[in-house]
């Protein structure tokens, strides 16, 4: 593509970790939220409609009702 912006495709920054190097910094960054009070407690309330909304999300809608002829 010539005179056009080429994307790299490389991993960068948080991407480019180990695995479990990033689960060790998601951890302490969730341990210090909890330590200062600022981390979000889901209510099953909140649970249920954020799970339904991802799956609609990631399966077309969710169920769907047969139509009644």
């Amino acid at each position: 593509m010539e005179g056009g912006v080429r994307m790299s495709t490389r991993l960068r920054g948080f991407a480019s970790m180990d695995p479990e190097k990033q689960r060790e910094i998601a951890r302490k960054g969730g341990r210090a939220a909890h330590a200062k009070g600022t981390a979000h407690e889901w209510t099953s309330d909140e649970a249920r409609i954020a799970g339904r909304k991802g799956g609609e999300a990631s399966h077309g809608g969710g169920r769907k009702k047969k139509s009644q002829s």
